[in-house]
């Protein structure tokens, strides 16, 4: 899965010495110093487009360059962010959204009504979320150039939710002659309305990417920073994504101050950046990376529900999270159920099946009454990506004692990615069982959670069916107000667990390293607005 990417950055390899970089000031242009930070990513920037692409490192370039017409504080409740104010009237069937004065595209053009619409409907015929919110949509116009309007079939109260989300696919806004790109189609010419501009004729393809801060923005007026809401105020002239594959490269140029912050260290380099006194090593995003064990739901063996159900007895999530984060619980947690733990949706529905003691014999005797006949079961392991093959290892070793037939297939993960489409059965190529992750910010509520979909062939690789979960994120959907959505929730995590569209394996911790110089980064995953460098 595309977006998984970041995690490749967490292996428990052996490091290399660190010796000292190259000057990494002699591939960059002059002006840096105090004005510009430093930024070593989690991967390449393949990809601009943030509606062609899902990937979370094309997510945070895309933060930089667009805004959004509402934003999440660090409560993950929306709040206006590009809108002024909005009206809803006709019983919740009409919202009428005021862009704020002012607002213009880094090339100079004001952003006008008509550019976000175009926006909208682009991201929506990608976003599963988008999706929603246009099946729910009769119109969508802009009557005046301030003036975004929506005419809904039903009322939809999450609509700031949808056009705020901060997992991807964020909805950018762009200018409409862009946002008329079909979506499946890449955008690559990069002018945006956020913070900083994308300067393309900086960007070297597996080396650089370039940004600078743009004079034009007019960052919300009052309040504070806080997540993807509030005032954007950049603080820096420049940011430089400089790509660095080699960890132990990444951390000496740390050390040597070469780069003021590195997204996602390794975790067996981690406490060596914890003894150097001039850098800084902390979790900054408090929702994680929840890893999850997939079934293909269409063939054999997995499309038995009372069989997936005996999987689950089968878990210790300990054993996941420790094969992949280490022993240090400040890595990980377990007891963790289908939305992230300390958000609002989590409860301790059904959990029991997870959080109750394992017995081995007990998931043995459920197997066989789920009727299944040692039917095999293909187990994919990307043998290049340490922190997907220790899930696939002990997915592997868990399966066998429940006395499964499973047969474990090696591959690189670009191989894995390529099959995950295939539907057909094991001995036409296909799979049975995968394990993959998502950030929590992916799976925060029923809305942007795609893993929880029953739409069998319309849903993410897996194709589970299930009118229930269906229904249940229709009511979650219409709900009033939060205490509903929160019983609603509990209820599809009910529903999960007696269906088990997947199957929870604990969520995991990605420290970020920053020089101590670099002070106000926001929670969350990586943002660049707030950031400044202390004198």
């Amino acid at each position: 899965m595309r977006r998984r990417t970041l995690l490749q950055a967490l292996p428990l390899a052996t490091a290399a010495p660190l010796l000292a970089t190259p000057r990494l000031a002699r591939a960059q242009p002059a002006g840096r110093g105090s004005a510009t930070l430093r930024f070593v990513p989690q991967s390449d920037l393949a990809v601009l487009d943030p509606i062609w692409s899902a990937a979370y490192v094309t997510r945070n370039h895309a933060l930089m360059v667009f805004d959004t017409l509402y934003g999440l504080d660090a409560q993950y409740r929306p709040q206006a962010q590009m809108v002024e104010a909005h009206v809803v009237e006709r019983d919740g069937l009409e919202w009428r959204l005021t862009l704020r004065d002012g607002l213009r595209f880094h090339d100079g053009e004001p952003v006008l009504a008509r550019d976000c619409v175009a926006s909208i409907r682009r991201w929506g015929g990608r976003d599963g979320f988008g999706q929603t919110l246009l099946a729910a949509t009769e119109a969508l116009d802009a009557p005046d150039d301030r003036t975004i309007r929506f005419r809904l079939r039903a009322p939809f109260p999450l609509l700031p939710d949808a056009l705020g989300k901060a997992g991807s696919n964020i909805c950018a806004i762009m200018p409409e002659r862009l946002a008329k790109t079909d979506p499946f189609t890449q955008v690559t010419e990069m002018v945006g309305s956020g913070p900083f501009r994308f300067l393309a004729d900086e960007r070297i393809s597996g080396a650089r990417v370039a940004y600078a801060r743009f004079d034009g923005y007019r960052p919300r007026e009052g309040g504070e920073a806080s997540f993807t809401a509030g005032p954007k105020r950049a603080h820096f002239e420049r940011v430089e994504w400089i790509v660095m594959p080699d960890a132990a490269t990444a951390a000496a140029a740390m050390q040597a101050g070469e780069a003021d912050w590195w997204e996602n260290p390794a975790v067996d380099l981690v406490p060596l950046l914890r003894r150097d006194p001039r850098l800084r090593v902390e979790v900054k995003d408090k929702a994680g990376y929840i890893g999850c064990l997939r079934f293909n739901h269409l063939q054999p063996p997995f499309n038995n529900a009372a069989l997936r159900r005996a999987v689950v007895g089968a878990v210790n999530q300990a054993d996941f999270m420790t094969a992949v984060a280490g022993t240090d619980r400040a890595n990980w947690r377990d007891g963790v159920g289908f939305f992230p733990p300390g958000t609002p949706m989590a409860s301790e529905a059904g959990m029991e099946a997870l959080t109750a003691p394992r017995d081995m014999a007990a998931v043995r005797d459920a197997v066989r009454a789920s009727g299944y006949k040692g039917e095999r079961a293909v187990l994919l392991s990307p043998a290049d990506f340490p922190t997907l093959k220790g899930l696939a290892d002990v997915a592997g070793q868990a399966l066998t004692e429940a006395g499964i037939n499973v047969d474990v297939q090696s591959a690189d993960w670009g191989s894995i990615i390529g099959r995950l489409p295939k539907r057909d059965g094991v001995e036409a190529g296909g799979w049975s069982i995968y394990g993959t992750y998502w950030s929590g910010i992916d799976q925060l509520n029923p809305a942007v959670h795609s893993f929880l979909r029953g739409r069998g062939t319309a849903s993410a690789n897996g194709w589970p069916t299930s009118p229930a979960i269906e229904a249940l994120r229709d009511r979650w959907l219409a709900a009033p107000d939060t205490a509903t959505q929160r019983a609603v929730a509990a209820e599809i995590q009910e529903a999960a667990f007696r269906e088990v569209p997947y199957v929870p394996l604990g969520q995991m911790f990605a420290p970020t390293a920053m020089r101590r110089e670099v002070v106000d980064v926001l929670d969350g995953f990586v943002l660049f607005w707030n950031a400044r460098r202390d004198a």
